[in-house]
């Protein structure tokens, strides 16, 4: 088992706020599908579950965008507008985060994977 630790992150105006237990953060991955093409974010490497993934504030101004199958949840701040999380197609109800809302986190600086969402 991963060592786990726990990382904070937030919107960009902090109306939403949430932690994550997650093995280490050390690189990112990007996907190729519609949506993630036009929003360009980061993702971590690691899916969490419900359980991994807490909003401790802010889940009243979550706004989701689903589209297609309808099966992944796209999650965005009412306020600023910034993505900080989905729930994956491949594993409804576990969520992957945007890198850029983790604190202390360089997502500019980190190896990134592509994953190609165009084939699903």
């Amino acid at each position: 088992m991963e060592n786990l630790r726990t990382y904070h992150g937030s919107c960009h105006c902090g109306a939403v706020k949430f932690r994550i237990s997650s093995p280490e953060i050390t690189s990112g991955v990007r996907c190729n599908c519609s949506i993630c093409e036009r929003k360009g974010a980061l993702m971590t490497p690691h899916i969490y579950s419900p359980e991994e993934l807490v909003v401790e504030s802010g889940a009243d101004q979550l706004s989701v965008y689903q589209f297609g199958s309808g099966v992944a949840k796209h999650y965005f701040c009412k306020v600023c507008g910034i993505y900080p999380f989905h729930q994956t197609m491949r594993k409804a109800g576990y969520y992957r985060v945007n890198v850029g809302c983790v604190n202390g986190l360089e997502p500019l600086v980190m190896p990134v994977e592509v994953f190609d969402g165009k084939s699903l």
